[in-house]
């Protein structure tokens, strides 16, 4: 079985606890990200699925695994996920009979691949699981933080290739300045 994990965030320039068996390849199943969950662990504003966002471009990378049961854990751990969150980790074959996403199916389908992992935590805001902030909460949150907690929160919106092009994203970009940093910090496809 040849496993993928899409992505569109910090995983692309530093995948940790996840083995890669390729580099990232550019497009992936077009996804609704938005710049909307806190992070619990570290100072990023991190960009997750959004059902009210517009559907963005994402990556793919080929896992050193043909388990599936292991490529899910592999990200569970990277991304600090407790397993009592099994949903937080989306994957086509579906766990326990979960619903499947049919963009990621079709996707899947056409390009012959067997399966797929990707992050599926929720958004987040102000402690609130599920909280979708807006474009104004955001941008005021940035702006609040200071020293190395801006810096960070900054270099991850940096990061984030320039063609994820959100709403939030524009906003950031309009009142703050922060543009994104050329793409070379993807690993690409060997």
């Amino acid at each position: 079985m040849n496993i993928v994990c899409i992505a569109w965030g910090s995983l692309l320039w530093k995948p940790q606890a996840l083995k890669l068996a390729s580099g990232w390849h550019p497009g992936g199943p077009p996804m609704p990200l938005e710049f909307a969950r806190q992070s619990d662990d570290s100072p990023e504003l991190a960009l997750v699925l959004c059902d009210s966002a517009r559907l963005a471009p994402t990556y793919y990378a080929y896992l050193d695994t043909h388990d599936l049961d292991e490529a899910r854990a592999m990200l569970r751990e990277r991304e600090k996920i407790t397993p009592e969150r099994p949903e937080w980790i989306g994957s086509i074959p579906a766990l326990d009979g979960a619903e499947e996403d049919s963009r990621v199916s079709a996707w899947l389908r056409a390009r012959r691949i067997d399966a797929a992992v990707w992050t599926a935590v929720p958004p987040k805001f102000d402690g609130a699981n599920g909280r979708v902030p807006t474009a104004d909460e955001v941008v005021a949150w940035l702006d609040s933080c200071t020293g190395e907690r801006r810096a960070a929160v900054e270099d991850y919106i940096r990061r984030t290739p320039a063609h994820i092009d959100t709403s939030y994203r524009r906003a950031i970009e309009a009142r703050l300045g922060w543009r994104s940093l050329r793409e070379a910090h993807v690993t690409q496809a060997r």
